[in-house]
């Protein structure tokens, strides 16, 4: 048995909340689950709104240090009203990451419609025009994470179908183009009686370490008071993704904070953005219960060594360790 540390392996800002919907210059009334990317020496957030008739927008925000951060005048997106778009975004866009390629700044975000949710894929150079790709997924599927790299000249992916035979599971596939997606593989399921055991998700655009890639995920337990959901950490393989060298055992970060115990959900962490710096820390950002947004720093080295001195079986044989 691993005995617990005392201190916490992420630092949360003492800011925090570092993002409400004071903030913002139109009405909302949440900020939370942001993609987070670095951009011309800046930090980039996009950040999900919850409008007044319970529907979501994106907006933007930029800050110097990763901590400070002035919100856009308008928001960044909307809900299309066009072509396919405009069918299956109608009910709100939501959970934006980011992945950068080339130049490329590749968006991912859950659309959402009388026809369930789904994922789009848009692009943007600059941060100031957007440009709209593709339907990148069937319904009912969230939590699309674009690795921000090549494999082979394919394009790889962590995405969250669900099934009511693998209910809740992170799966990886690989595309040539961005558009197309295929040879789909489950990757990471959850654990019977443990933090994570009624559904994981991909989190964070992964982060590459030396020893791998990092990938923070959201873990959800039920409990009698309700879902609380919580931070974890998993490694895959450098050059094949889809192989999974660890998944720490304990969740990193859990509510405690009253922000992050009360609000529009509550009991809730949830990452759509990690950074990392040029001096192996890192900073996540995560949504507090639906309703704010908090960031907090850690070391890579020490979620990495959490992976793999620390790990549970992924729980899908083949591709595991």
């Amino acid at each position: 048995m691993t005995v617990a540390r005392n201190a916490p392996i992420i630092e949360r800002c003492p800011a925090n909340p570092i993002l409400t919907k004071d903030d913002i210059p139109y009405p909302v009334e949440t900020v939370h689950n942001a993609g987070v990317t670095r951009y011309d020496g800046r930090t980039i957030m996009l950040f999900r709104s919850h409008l007044r008739n319970g529907r979501s927008i994106i907006g933007i925000a930029e800050s110097e240090d990763g901590f400070k951060f002035i919100v856009g005048p308008k928001p960044f997106l909307i809900p299309s009203t066009e072509g396919a778009f405009g069918e299956y975004e109608a009910y709100g866009v939501e959970d934006p990451r980011i992945s950068c390629i080339d130049g490329e700044y590749l968006i991912t975000y859950s659309a959402y419609s009388r026809h369930g949710v789904r994922i789009a894929l848009a692009k943007t150079r600059d941060f100031r025009s957007i440009e709209r790709v593709a339907l990148i997924t069937q319904a009912d599927m969230r939590n699309v994470v674009i690795f921000p790299e090549k494999f082979n000249g394919r394009y790889a992916r962590l995405d969250r179908p669900h099934s009511e035979i693998s209910p809740w599971s992170v799966w990886l596939s690989w595309s040539p183009d961005l558009v197309h997606w295929g040879d789909s593989e489950v990757v990471m399921k959850p654990v019977p009686y443990h933090w994570d055991e009624s559904k994981i998700g991909p989190g964070a655009t992964p982060i590459r370490t030396e020893r791998g890639w990092l990938s923070i995920y959201h873990g959800v337990f039920e409990t009698m008071d309700g879902a609380v959901y919580r931070l974890g950490v998993a490694l895959h393989d450098l050059a094949n993704p889809a192989k999974i060298l660890g998944v720490s055992d304990e969740w990193v970060l859990a509510p405690e904070d009253p922000w992050e115990i009360t609000g529009y959900v509550h009991n809730v962490v949830f990452t759509c953005g990690a950074v990392a710096d040029d001096d192996d820390g890192v900073k996540i950002y995560w949504g507090g219960a639906d309703t704010v947004m908090c960031a907090g720093t850690a070391r890579l080295d020490d979620l990495v060594d959490l992976c793999l001195s620390n790990s549970r079986p992924p729980c899908c044989g083949g591709n595991s360790r």
